[in-house]
């Protein structure tokens, strides 16, 4: 069983979809856990996102993969070892939407669990989201394409990437921000809502309201201070 950090493009992919996006993904459920206060302990709880893909064959295998990650100096052996399991792999950690944390993938044969960890007493530990791999890996492949916006004469105005943002501004001028997520080429979600994209163009339009990618924030450039006799 191979264990290896997320890509930025699977993060997005270990805290709840649309039905949408965990149907096109294949979404199984996903395990919650935490080690109790002391650390040592280990508690869980399972949810259900697409309960016809729990099979007796996943069931079994998902045992098997978090026994296995559960042994001596594992990722979920208990806090302190999580702890220094993510501090070997500085390229799993991302900053979550609540604070930062380390993210991994562990894939068998049919199905992959993407799992999301933070060694904080006090909090849920770890989340594990099981996916079908074959769907889950397509439909990532697909998003690289990024999300298509249009005018309502279907010509591209831009693209952002799955997952980016757009700034909408209203015929008031008011401007508010909206996540948006790649579900196939021709449509994406905006926000909760599911749109073509021609009918958000137009709905754009008939609303007298505008959009426009929001730019990524860019890291301040590090510029080194010369000393007094390098000047």
């Amino acid at each position: 069983m191979e264990i290896r950090p997320l890509t930025p493009e699977e993060q997005k992919y270990t805290y709840s979809q649309s039905m949408q996006l965990e149907g096109q993904t294949g979404c199984i459920g996903h395990l919650r856990g935490d080690f109790a206060y002391s650390g040592y302990g280990f508690y869980t709880t399972w949810f259900d996102h697409r309960a016809q893909w729990k099979t007796e064959e996943f069931k079994a295998e998902l045992d098997d993969v978090i026994n296995a990650l559960r042994e001596d100096k594992g990722l979920l052996h208990n806090r302190y070892d999580m702890s220094a399991f993510a501090k070997r792999f500085p390229k799993s950690v991302f900053k979550g939407n609540y604070c930062t944390e380390s993210c991994f993938r562990v894939d068998t044969d049919k199905y992959a669990y993407l799992l999301r960890c933070n060694p904080t007493r006090g909090d849920y530990n770890f989340y594990c989201y099981c996916y079908v791999r074959e769907w889950l890996d397509r439909h990532i492949d697909r998003a690289k394409q990024g999300i298509r916006f249009i005018d309502p004469h279907y010509q591209e105005k831009f693209r952002i990437p799955d997952g980016g943002k757009i700034i909408v501004t209203t015929a008031w001028g008011e401007k508010f921000e909206q996540s948006c997520r790649y579900i196939d080429e021709y449509h994406t979600e905006v926000g909760n809502s599911l749109y073509h994209i021609c009918e958000f163009a137009e709905r754009m339009e008939r609303n007298g309201a505008t959009y426009e990618p929001k730019q990524e924030e860019q890291p301040p450039q590090k510029t080194s201070k010369k000393k007094d006799h390098e000047r």
